[in-house]
């Protein structure tokens, strides 16, 4: 297995090949328009064709290969996930939740429009993933396509990405223990991990021990992930970052390093690395690019 500090230059053309495809579905999804409306779409390709690592449509295209699944019908599904998270980043910016000018180096939705049409391009946006997954050309099987919407509909909601969001806002008010805040970050953060790592399993029609381990690494990779974001939002360059510097401390959150200290929640994070590489045994060589990239969670600068 690389080491982390292999994995980078290796990780990146293959990162940067599924960002480039991502990206053109989601082009082809948010045709330009001269329809009155058309603000709206501007608003919503901006608040997704911004940039961005496109990590989650990574995971997701990565477990579909391990159950050979026709790459367009991954792209698809990857496109949908990755519309559901520039939805919440384009809410999360609002000034009603965490009030960032900035995103990805520019301007936020709010900043670059208003804040009605950041909403609604939000809104737009959540539902057009369900439509994407909801069409035939996603997949012929319509349990499959049933599958992909619950299972991505759970981990978007109440007890998922929005749950995690609002124990977020809470934690502005009250100081959270190491337990309810892990919990958060497994709502927040990890539930469209533990989504994009399974949802290869179910268009490939995987077998429940398949799912379940791509869900149990999801969920350490995503816990990993959240930690190192907070050791880098004291770390990290805001050049890099494309956003403010310690921008939770200064909000009052409790983060990783706040209640662990820097070097103890760098260990818990490669710790959880290490753990998450472990899930994906089931799978011996085929799933070496989700071990690379695992590792390089632990390098990264941005």
């Amino acid at each position: 297995m690389p080491s982390p500090r292999e994995a980078p230059s290796h990780l990146q053309e293959k990162m940067d090949e599924v960002r480039e495809a991502v990206d053109k579905t989601i082009e082809r999804l948010l045709p330009h328009t001269d329809l009155p409306e058309a603000p709206l779409f501007e608003a919503m390709r901006y608040g997704t064709l911004n940039g961005g690592k496109r990590l989650r449509p990574f995971l997701l295209m990565q477990s579909a290969r391990l159950f050979n699944v026709d790459p367009k019908r991954a792209r698809r599904v990857a496109a949908a996930l990755e519309l559901v998270h520039c939805y919440s980043l384009i809410h999360d910016d609002l000034p009603a939740m965490d009030n960032a000018d900035t995103r990805r180096g520019k301007p936020a939705v709010h900043r670059a429009y208003n804040e009605a049409t950041a909403i609604l391009a939000g809104d737009a946006l959540l539902t057009l993933a369900f439509e994407v997954l909801s069409d035939p050309e996603t997949h012929e099987d319509p349990r499959v396509r049933c599958e992909l919407v619950t299972a991505l509909a759970r981990a978007a909601g109440g007890h998922g990405m929005c749950g995690g969001q609002m124990l977020d806002l809470i934690g502005e008010r009250e100081e959270f223990d190491l337990g309810t805040l892990s919990r958060l970050q497994r709502m927040k953060t990890g539930a469209l991990f533990e989504f994009a790592c399974e949802a290869g399993a179910i268009i490939g029609k995987g077998n429940e021990p398949h799912k379940k381990a791509l869900r149990n690494y999801a969920r350490d990779l995503g816990l990993a992930f959240q930690v190192t974001d907070d050791i880098l939002d004291v770390e990290a360059d805001p050049k890099l970052t494309g956003k403010p510097a310690n921008q939770d401390g200064e909000a009052g959150k409790t983060t990783f390093v706040t209640a662990m200290g820097k070097e103890q929640a760098k260990m818990r994070a490669e710790m959880l690395v290490q753990q998450a590489v472990r899930h994906l045994h089931l799978f011996e060589n085929r799933a070496e690019m989700l071990k690379v990239l695992a590792l390089y969670v632990l390098e990264r600068r941005a």
